[in-house]
């Protein structure tokens, strides 16, 4: 059966569609944001970095609180709520014209972000059946993909007109969309709460609440939460450190960052829900990370390779080859961890676990960039193969984690807990059996994001 390349009709797809609108504007907002920054606002390269450094880290700090939120309160209203709370954060970038102002705005778009993340996924969690939750990630990660390139055609309109009031709409922009996000969000089921008596969350020998989520006294899980964390490392690597290695470390023209950048969102659109198909259990999600340290560690041996004297056309071969085995190696890790960030997770408490584990993206978004340009422009192919290792061993190291992270899944009943507000849809995604999640990037983001 072939592929599909839309989720079936209902929930999945009504999450699919509030992905596409989100991270459209996201895309124009990405493109834009560092120029408007510096040359409309006034701020420094140092400021800026500083600024976004800080509102990453409070955002990591905050997934995990606001996806507790989500489990008391409801997945779907606290999700609508934290995109109209991005929405107003993004509109409050068109009246900073200083340093702190920035920072403040920042810091509340980056908690905004990092708890929609996690609100969404516990939302996914309880509309979405559990067999089908890795395949409907993948079509959002697709959706993601195809968003962001179509808003990055449209932030370099914005690019090209270089004018104030250009970068001016191009926020505006991003901030209708995250609106259009929570309007979509709306329309969707709340998942409905398990009616029967259970004790809440606490510490069995005080009976009483916990004083802190209990996802940070999980020990097993923060280790295979960290593990995935390493590997997130990927995600600046193509547009971060790649960029520079090109300029500093060979002879090929500019463009060529353009048409890797090209090659990983086009690879991720079309393979990512055929990658994940594959994804059935926490067996199955083990194999696939580890296969893709494997495939990540060849792509930095190759990108290493790339220094060496060769005529044009072989060095942009080899970074092709590199580029595909990079997004190769990202499509199979996030396929895998998107599995097992929800299987290891107890009923009812998604939220809190999703922001938790979703911490790994603003945390690679903050000291990935320092931590790549220093292994690879600055220790050059030697660089590489280290961070080649990192990739291997975290996923190496994946599959005894989460056999740990198994025996010791919390198992008693929560009140929180939510059930798909339908039946799982009989429809499949791949051609063996239904997929299921996908990486925020957002949290990346998304993941949700980038």
């Amino acid at each position: 059966m072939p592929v599909r390349w839309i989720p079936a009709a209902g929930p999945a797809r009504g999450l699919a569609v509030a992905q596409l609108v989100n991270s459209l504007g996201d895309g124009a907002y990405y493109v834009c944001s560092a120029l408007y920054f510096s040359q409309v606002v006034g701020l420094s390269a140092a400021q800026i970095g500083l600024g976004l450094t800080l509102a990453w880290g409070v955002g990591a700090v905050a997934g995990v609180p606001l996806g507790a939120l989500a489990d008391r309160r409801g997945p779907r209203g606290t999700a609508v709520a934290l995109a109209l709370a991005t929405a107003v954060c993004v509109a409050a970038f068109l009246g900073v014209r200083s340093f702190l102002p920035f920072v403040l705005a920042a810091c509340a778009y980056a908690t905004a972000q990092c708890g929609l993340a996690a609100a969404r996924q516990s939302l996914l969690a309880g509309l979405v059946g559990k067999s089908e939750r890795t395949g409907v990630l993948a079509h959002l990660q697709s959706a993601l993909n195809a968003g962001l390139a179509l808003g990055a055609a449209l932030g370099g309109l914005a690019l090209h007109v270089g004018t104030a009031g250009a970068y001016l709409t191009v926020l505006t922009l991003d901030a209708v969309a995250f609106a259009g996000c929570a309007l979509l969000l709306a329309r969707l089921p709340e998942p409905r709460r398990r009616t029967a008596p259970a004790p809440a969350e606490g510490d069995p020998a005080e009976g009483g609440p916990a004083p802190v989520p209990s996802v940070l006294r999980d020990g097993p899980y923060a280790l295979v939460a960290a593990l995935n964390m390493v590997m997130l490392l990927r995600m600046p690597l193509i547009s971060v450190a790649v960029p520079l290695w090109i300029a500093g470390h060979t002879t090929a023209p500019g463009w060529t960052v353009s048409a890797l950048l090209v090659l990983n969102t086009g690879a991720v659109m079309l393979f990512q829900v055929r990658t994940a198909a594959a994804v059935r259990d926490l067996p199955s999600a083990v194999r696939t990370v580890r296969s893709g340290g494997v495939l990540m560690l060849l792509s930095c041996a190759v990108f290493a390779g790339s220094a060496l004297d060769a005529p044009l056309w072989a060095l942009f071969a080899v970074l092709l080859v590199a580029a595909g085995l990079q997004v190769w190696g990202e499509m199979r890790q996030s396929a895998g961890a998107w599995q097992i960030s929800f299987d290891l997770a107890p009923a009812g408490r998604q939220g809190q676990y999703q922001g938790f584990f979703g911490a790994g993206v603003p945390v690679a978004r903050m000291l990935g960039p320092l931590l790549l340009t220093t292994l690879i422009v600055t220790w050059g192919p030697p660089g590489w193969l280290v961070l080649g290792a990192l990739f291997l061993g975290a996923g190496a190291a994946m599959g005894p984690a989460v056999r740990r992270a198994e025996r010791n899944r919390p198992t008693a009943p929560v009140v929180a807990s939510v059930v798909p507000s339908e039946p799982p849809s009989t429809g499949r995604f791949g051609p063996s059996e239904p997929p299921s999640t996908g990486r925020f990037r957002p949290s990346e983001p998304p993941s949700t994001a980038r």
